[in-house]
């Protein structure tokens, strides 16, 4: 069977373009939301039967393979943005596939600013996760596009980023585009978004007034640290130099294991945007200062995972391609042991070892794992302890 997917306005007035008035008549199945059929009914053949699509996805798809012939899908904008052709290849991926594309939100958004669009970088917060967001704006791109939805709404967006220290943007809302009383509100400062209640089909654009220093490097004096143990933090050069060892820009998920200040995974959010960032702490006062220190330095989007690491149900988090172990408890071969079953080759181990029973302990399990280990980096800050940089790497 083949899926014909094509993209429409929500203009009430739309008219479909020549090619697809010439197809429709030839077809007897169609699908696409309850919207889509109010604007498009008018052009389908009589006697078509019409299937709703709804959010139980897999229930759709079986529905859509008990027929055996083609079926035309009606969807908004353009199907290959962040649209239903990504999942018919999802769900259908041996199904053949054509499409016929209208301009995304997005577009529209910008067609009616006279806004020039080549460098706008489009993420999708709509029924997603911030990740995509998050990214963004930790790049400080200078203009992102933002597909949002009913929870992730504008006002939302604007919480987070305010939350994050990002009220560098303007922000611009397109609503109901080429609908009934469409609509775009401009809100120069982002506070003032916080509370705008918009109408539930919008979308958003961020152009950036002026770029926040953002630098690799965090000064530690600028970390919130914990009461009466000023020196309970990975000092920067060492910071730097471990995060280089476990060569994160290759990487695509770091565990962060006894994270304190947060340290850490601040600074590898900050130089390595794409990263998923799991961070483990068991100790209670350092939960209220990783949401400080994240704020403060700009990082959403770190998973944090608070309570004793050996009790945590792993399985269910993003499997690691490096660890940057900060404790472990005087449990550190059973930790690397453990961490061995999550970890695919070319997983990188890094440890920071003061005492010497850490590094015979961390050489000891590397070897019996048949890691490579890496020369060994002593760096001594300051009037502080050597450092011993350690670092393995799975076979």
């Amino acid at each position: 069977m083949e899926y014909i997917v094509i993209g429409i306005s929500n203009n009430p007035d739309y008219l479909l373009p020549e090619a697809a008035m010439e197809i429709v008549p030839h077809y007897r199945v169609f699908s696409g939301g309850k919207r889509h059929y109010e604007l498009i009914q008018k052009h389908l053949p009589a006697g078509h039967q019409w299937i709703d699509i709804r959010s139980d996805m897999p229930a759709l798809f079986e529905q859509y393979k008990t027929y055996d012939e083609d079926i035309v899908i009606f969807a908004s904008g353009d199907p290959l943005f962040y649209g239903f052709a990504a999942t018919i290849q999802k769900y259908h991926p041996e199904a053949d596939l054509q499409v016929s594309p209208y301009f995304n939100s997005i577009q529209l958004l910008c067609h009616r600013l006279n806004f020039v669009y080549s460098h706008v970088v489009n993420t999708s917060v709509h029924g997603r996760s911030w990740q995509e967001l998050d990214q963004a704006l930790l790049r400080q791109h200078q203009s992102i596009g933002i597909l949002t939805d009913q929870v992730k709404t504008p006002a939302a967006i604007a919480a987070r980023m305010l939350e994050y220290g990002y009220d560098n943007y303007v922000m611009y809302i397109g609503e109901n585009l080429e609908g009934q009383g469409q609509k775009i509100v401009f809100g120069e400062h982002i506070k003032d978004m916080l509370n705008y209640e918009a109408h539930t089909l919008n979308c958003v654009l961020l152009n950036k007034k002026h770029h926040r220093s953002l630098s690799a490097g965090i000064p530690d004096h600028s970390f919130e640290g914990l009461e009466g143990r000023p020196n309970m933090i990975t000092k920067m050069p060492i910071r730097m130099v471990s995060l280089a060892q476990m060569d994160l820009s290759a990487k695509h998920t770091l565990w962060d294991i006894g994270f304190c200040t947060g340290s850490v995974s601040i600074e590898a959010r900050r130089q390595y945007p794409h990263l998923q960032i799991v961070a483990f702490e068991k100790r209670p006062e350092c939960d209220a200062l990783f949401e400080l220190n994240t704020r403060k330095h700009a990082t959403p989007g770190i998973r944090k995972v608070m309570g004793d690491f050996f009790e945590q149900d792993l399985a269910s988090l993003p499997k690691p391609d490096a660890v940057f172990i900060g404790g472990h408890g005087n449990r550190l071969e059973t930790l690397i042991s453990q961490l061995d079953s999550y970890l695919p080759a070319k997983a990188k181990l890094v440890i920071n070892a003061v005492k010497e029973d850490s590094k015979t302990q961390f050489i000891a399990a590397a070897g019996q794992l048949n890691y490579t280990l890496s020369e060994p980096m002593v760096i001594t800050v300051d009037a502080h302890n050597p450092i011993t940089i350690l670092t393995a790497e799975k076979q």
